[in-house]
């Protein structure tokens, strides 16, 4: 299925989902779906905007590269724009966007207590 707008709701909530631990809520109100591990966000999907977004954590160094390489990376909406990005859903940067949702996710598991992680990760 070829699509010029992007992933879709559906499909970036699930894959978010399909990572162990994952919850999901809406703590900020209607519009703003947060997906949590442990509680802490490492997503937050403003499903009512078109073109869709989601913002994600990351590493201050890899942020920036990705905000001069791709016109879809913006630093992150209302967010510590050192240690967030913003990615418009506009089909650009598919091929990548499921890879930063990872990025994002492994980031706050490494901040857990070490007992959580190795739970997480099945170690």
């Amino acid at each position: 299925m070829t699509r010029a707008s992007g992933l879709d709701l559906q499909e970036l909530h699930h894959y978010a989902m399909s990572r162990p631990g994952t919850t999901d809520g809406y703590p900020f109100g209607p519009g703003a779906l947060a997906l949590k591990v442990h509680g802490k966000i490492f997503a937050l999907i403003a499903d009512d905007a078109e073109p869709l977004t989601i913002s994600l954590k990351c590493e201050p160094e890899v942020a920036t590269v990705l905000c001069d390489s791709h016109e879809a990376v913006q630093p992150g909406y209302h967010l510590n724009k050192r240690h967030w990005i913003t990615v418009t859903v506009d089909g650009s940067v598919d091929d990548e966007l499921l890879g930063w949702i990872d990025d994002s996710y492994d980031l706050v598991v490494d901040g857990l207590p070490r007992r959580v992680r190795d739970e997480l990760r099945g170690g």
